[in-house]
Formats: structure tokens, sequence, C-alpha cells
């Protein structure tokens, strides 16, 4: 499955449009993360914990996201974004969404 965040696939040309795919998940922080988040807040730095629950989070949405793309059969998924927003205190989901196609070789 090709993955990208333009309109166009080099090399490809799309031959259909399939639809809206998308996929999501939502993810609450830890208190054990929140503990050692404020340890970091005062003396600086990355909180390594949460970036890689952040990074699991975007792969579960994109895994989620393909799932759907190939339940329509699809070569594609073009102009692929993510969104964010907070759902409640400490829960936030994240969005990945794009357009799946079929293509062919040009």
């Amino acid at each position: 499955m090709i993955i990208v965040n333009t309109d166009k696939i080099a090399g490809k040309k799309i031959v259909r449009t399939l639809g809206l795919v998308r996929g999501n998940t939502i993810r609450v922080r830890h208190l054990g993360r929140d503990i050692m988040a404020s340890l970091k807040h005062i003396v600086g730095g990355e909180i390594k914990s949460y970036t890689q629950m952040m990074s699991d989070a975007r792969e579960e949405a994109i895994a989620r996201m393909v799932k759907q793309a190939e339940e329509l059969s699809a070569d594609a998924v073009t102009n692929v974004r993510f969104a964010t927003s907070m759902i409640m205190q400490g829960a936030a989901e994240i969005l990945c969404y794009g357009t799946a196609v079929k293509i062919e070789a040009e």
C-alpha cells in the first residue's frame, strides 16, 4: 500500500477515487508518566514516554486507515493528514485520514 501526503504519486496514474478513509485512536495519559513528566517540567527536556506513546498512537491510526483502504481494494492512499484533539482532561484522539485510490503505472 502506497501512502503519501501529496495528491499525486510519482510514476503512477490515479485511475479511480474510492473515497475517504480514516483511522483513529484515543490515548489516555498514565499516572506514572505524569509523575515523570512533572519532573521533566522542572529540569526540561524531552518526555520520552509521551513521545513514544504519541508515536505508537500515530502508527495505530495509520494501520486502521490502511485497513479501511484495503477493504475498498485501494492501491494507495493520497493526501494523508493527521489531526489531534483533546477528548477530555488527559485523553487525546489521533486521527489519520486520506483518499483511497486505484492506481496504475504511467
